[in-house]
């Protein structure tokens, strides 16, 4: 039981991450001003990244 409730943990934090990857630049239009955009995008993509290499060893080692 605790093996699937990791691994659905892993899965959502791969797609958490993804999705941080692909709308970085739209969720910096809603959230921060101009001059803060390229690096607000920056660090989201690299957040997403993060969290999905996290959650995929999440799902594979468990």
């Amino acid at each position: 039981m605790i093996q699937i409730i990791m691994k659905l943990i892993g899965i959502l934090l791969v797609l958490l991450g993804v999705i941080l990857i692909y709308d970085a630049r739209i969720l910096t239009k809603k959230f921060f001003g101009f001059g803060d955009q390229n690096d607000a995008t920056n660090g989201l993509k690299i957040l997403g990244f993060i969290l999905a290499i996290v959650g995929g060893l999440i799902v594979y080692f468990v």
